[in-house]
């Protein structure tokens, strides 16, 4: 398909997607998605499940814009509560938090919300285009994914985590083993069999991810905040004039780069298998801080950390979208979901998916444009609302931020064993705080670990035991020296230092 038909298809899309009853689900979509994303212990998983009986009267193209919708409008909304509480709305929104809270708490939330809702709409639009034109060719590409390449793919993700948070190597390979080992609760993958479950019937589902999440990042910080004395608890927290709520021409400057990197490496990522707003995120942050000026900034409140995750996040929403269309097979959850309710709408995705149904497919790409659009215009205005949160006093947000985790998380699944989970996590993340412990790795761990396990134990069986077969597939090999690189180069940067340490002083 030439450009000059994709902006023809384009158009037929536009007219699809604008008639009232499009643009009202479409409407629906981003605010629910926008309140999901908010609300931790939902995610777009819980919402768009929740929200599929919702659509059994309606038409196939309004349904799959609504969900859509939710989707990347929870990838907006997630940001929010990762900046202002430390909690992150959904999976992806954990990066946000390392630099998004450290900019909160030093009155500069307005900006950081700020420039979430302008890079995740740079980066959502931009992503949108490259849908229309390279769906076919990418799609290709990604169906050459096999278990030995997804393996590689987590074995990078993780060397790359060890890298993000600015924690000793040591520390974070500690606590992605505690995740890995948390990951295996529940039914073998493979053989169905139970696995440290301890005849327990409740863990036969293993633990959940948002308990462990809101754990470690809620909990965990309210109880390392009531540490604090009374008397900090009681004074108002300072927030900046209004003019200050919004980035600044040099905020913006700063994060244009790291818009435009994140949307690349977002769009990239969101074509493999796994969860890869969560896998994007990582790798955004980690690039950004290899090639700041001042990568000490980062942890500390650095408006890259917030632009590029956020960015990354929204791309690879968007090219989440791609697999699911044209090859018929969901990469992630949610996809996963979409994917069901599609079927249950009649519409089987897969290669002949555009030509059987071309105003279902350009309806809903012309419905991002428009939905991208919309969010943009409900976040920016309520920057200020949202920046005045930090207004309640601590001695009143510390309980309301507890009430609020234990509301969100029941809420998914009614299952008081969650709860517990969560407490536990949290205790977990005040000892780690206390010993310098970081939670980003923990969480990516418990992610991908069952994911990696699967790759590892199906790529084995295709070799019959051989583990020569991930070197033997390209990709798979990319991948593994793209891991033995990222090993290798704080070594060599480490060896580069001392020379010219030498050499400066033989001069």
């Amino acid at each position: 398909m030439d450009v000059l038909g994709s902006l023809q298809y384009l158009l037929t899309g536009f007219v699809v997607a604008t008639t009232l009853q499009n643009l009202f689900y479409c409407l629906a979509g981003a605010i629910v998605g926008t309140l999901v994303g908010i609300l931790p212990g939902l995610g777009p998983i819980a919402g768009i499940a929740l929200l599929i009986p919702a659509t059994f009267n309606l038409n196939a193209t309004s349904a799959t814009i609504m969900l859509a919708g939710i989707y990347y409008g929870a990838m907006y909304g997630g940001s929010t509560t990762s900046i202002l509480i430390n909690v992150p709305g959904e999976t992806a929104s954990v990066m946000t938090c390392i630099d998004g809270y450290q900019m909160a708490r030093k009155g500069r939330a307005g900006p950081a919300l700020a420039i979430c809702a302008i890079g995740s709409f740079v980066a959502g639009t931009l992503a949108i285009v490259c849908m229309m034109f390279l769906a076919p060719p990418l799609a290709d590409a990604a169906l050459a994914f096999g278990p030995p390449e997804f393996f590689s793919l987590m074995i990078f993700g993780f060397v790359v985590l060890s890298n993000v948070t600015g924690a000793s190597l040591l520390k974070a390979l500690m606590m992605a083993v505690v995740g890995l080992i948390i990951g295996t609760i529940g039914i073998d993958p493979v053989t169905g069999n139970p696995r440290f479950t301890f005849g327990a019937v409740s863990l036969l589902g293993g633990i959940e991810f948002v308990a462990v999440a809101i754990g470690l990042f809620g909990i965990g910080e309210v109880l390392v905040n009531v540490e604090q004395p009374a008397e900090s608890l009681e004074q108002p927290v300072l927030l900046p004039r209004f003019r200050d709520l919004y980035p600044t021409l040099q905020d913006l400057k700063d994060s244009l780069g790291a818009i435009l990197r994140g949307t690349g490496i977002g769009f990239g990522v969101g074509l493999v298998p796994g969860p890869s707003p969560v896998i994007a995120t990582y790798a955004s942050y980690k690039v950004e801080k290899s090639i700041a000026r001042h990568p000490e900034e980062f942890g500390q409140g650095a408006i890259q950390g917030v632009a590029g995750p956020e960015s990354a996040n929204n791309s690879a929403c968007q090219a989440a979208f791609i697999p699911l269309f044209v090859l018929g097979i969901p990469f992630s959850p949610p996809t996963a979901i979409l994917l069901g309710a599609l079927l249950i709408h009649g519409v089987n995705p897969g290669p002949t998916f555009i030509s059987e149904h071309p105003n279902l497919f350009w309806g809903v790409v012309a419905s991002m444009y428009i939905g991208n659009f919309i969010l943009l215009l409900l976040n920016l205005p309520f920057v200020p609302l949202f920046a005045n949160i930090l207004r309640v006093p601590k001695k009143v947000l510390l309980p309301l931020v507890m009430l609020f985790c234990f509301t969100g998380m029941y809420s998914v699944n009614n299952f008081m064993l969650d709860l517990w989970v969560m407490l536990g996590c949290g205790a977990l993340g005040y000892l780690m705080r206390k010993w310098a412990y970081e939670g980003a790795p923990l969480l990516l761990a418990l992610v991908l670990g069952p994911r990696m396990e699967v790759a590892f134990r199906q790529s084995l069986m295709i070799s019959h035991g051989a583990f020569a077969i991930f070197m033997e597939r390209p990709i798979s090999l990319v991948f593994l020296l793209a891991t033995l690189g990222f090993l290798l180069l704080p070594l060599l940067k480490g060896a580069v230092r001392s020379l010219n340490r030498r050499t400066a002083a033989t001069t």
